[in-house]
């Protein structure tokens, strides 16, 4: 075996240490409420006969997810009594949304969703908000427990956890309302499925991470203002006084733009463009084999930023997720080729995983010790509300392609048009991450 083919492999070996394993799990913990307020949310509510506006307004229950930078100063700071006494700052925070989320989804799971909208609205928020806290003390924790050259395979990691959990949250309650003929039994058993992440919680210890602000908390967090200036202003300055710091923003902010774009339109091109794949098709395809896809994609994003370096692996990143956009043009122009349709998915999901690990190991090295949990939230934030936009105005671009309003469906070759866009809207990703190579910003920073 060629020795270049023997060192990267033995990159792999950093997935059998246990703190991976930890992520794993913790990934699983992350992933799994998300889904219960958006895809199958949104399919319950459907099948209970709400209209298509209110099903739509529901994706305002994401809005946590985006503005969580606003509380983590408080989860990056602030010991909650008894908790952290016994748990200490991290698994305290992270029992707590735990508990509140099992809490939350078994409280949503009785509702009668379709004679109580705004009762559901109102459940599905407070889900997302105890699942944006957890999103916060699993990233400090997963940054504060590995060293910079293990940030890409404890992404990967977390990410496969991710990944499974979703599957587990979407086609997994499909199954199990089919098996149970319940919607609350469904839900009940996704929240038993929050016991994982509680149990890796209590098992784990906490990471050994000196900080200045938790000693002096008392003091810190006497007023809101000083809380902000703190735990909001001090972290972003903090941010900002790295050479190249807005170059770094903007490049956090397009790196996955061509993909977003890609991502929101995926679903309704491959249900309403007329290619007639039946639904099993697509279950087996979009959701197995893609999930395989994808899983693959991560575990290699990992070891390729260990073994390549983070220049490297964001390069090959970028270039295949442009690409896999590209093969989607393909698609739509061949139409309902199955065996097209798995070269599509294959491609478009390993990119994405990927990209994914690649991305996040970024984030991660971009974050000081000191501000952990605020500044990857703020960085998160960024690249979360551009797919909130995206989201918005991606539908109106693919009918601006289609030559005829009253058509029912929109053509194959406008399809084509607009998957053809979001493979040039990869490219200012790509054009920042080679000036931030002339001006060496992709290095791994020290993170005091």
């Amino acid at each position: 075996m060629p020795q270049r083919i023997r060192r990267f492999l033995a990159g792999f070996g950093v997935y059998l240490d246990r703190r991976m394993l930890a992520l794993f799990f913790l990934g699983f913990s992350s992933g799994l409420p998300r889904l219960l307020v958006y895809s199958t949310l949104s399919f319950w509510l459907s099948k209970e006969g709400l209209s298509i506006k209110t099903v739509g307004l529901f994706a305002s229950t994401a809005l946590p997810y985006n503005v969580k930078f606003l509380w983590a100063p408080l989860v990056d700071r602030f010991r909650l009594p008894f908790l952290a006494d016994w748990l200490g700052l991290r698994r305290a925070w992270m029992v707590l949304s735990q508990v509140g989320l099992v809490g939350a989804i078994v409280a949503l799971s009785k509702v009668d969703v379709g004679a109580e909208p705004l009762l559901t609205a109102q459940l599905a928020i407070l889900v997302a908000v105890f699942s944006a806290t957890q999103d916060i003390v699993i990233d400090a924790f997963r940054i504060e427990i590995l060293k910079d050259e293990e940030q890409g395979a404890g992404a990967a990691m977390a990410v496969f956890g991710y990944r499974i959990s979703m599957l587990v949250a979407s086609a997994g309650a499909l199954y199990l309302v089919a098996a149970f003929g319940s919607w609350s039994t469904a839900y009940l058993i996704m929240a038993l499925f929050m016991s994982v992440g509680l149990v890796t919680t209590l098992l784990l210890k906490e990471p050994e991470i000196e900080r200045e602000q938790v000693r002096a908390q008392s003091s810190a967090l006497g007023t809101l203002k000083e809380h902000f200036k703190l735990g909001v202003f001090n972290p972003f300055a903090d941010f900002l006084k790295r050479d190249g710091a807005f170059l770094v923003i903007l490049f956090v902010v397009f790196f996955k733009f061509g993909e977003a774009m890609l991502g929101t339109m995926v679903n309704p091109f491959l249900y309403k463009s007329g290619l007639n794949f039946s639904e099993t098709e697509i279950a087996d395809i979009s959701k197995t084999f893609g999930t395989v896809a994808t899983i693959l994609g991560i575990f290699a994003g990992g070891a390729a930023v260990r073994r390549l370096g983070l220049l490297r692996s964001l390069w090959i990143t970028g270039i295949l997720q442009m690409v896999s956009n590209l093969v989607y043009t393909g698609q739509a122009l061949l139409g309902a080729n199955v065996s097209m349709l798995a070269v599509t998915v294959g491609v478009d999901n390993f990119a994405g995983g990927l990209g994914t690990a690649a991305f996040v190991a970024y984030l991660s090295s971009l974050c000081s010790k000191r501000y952990t949990a605020t500044q990857y939230a703020l960085l998160t934030a960024l690249s979360g509300t551009l797919h909130t936009l995206v989201a918005a105005s991606a539908g109106f671009i693919v009918t601006f392609f289609g030559a005829d309003p009253k058509a029912e469906q929109i053509s194959p070759s406008a399809w084509a048009q607009y998957f053809a866009l979001t493979a040039v809207m990869a490219i200012p990703g790509l054009a920042l991450l080679w000036w931030m190579s002339r001006r060496g910003l992709t290095a791994l920073p020290e993170n005091p």
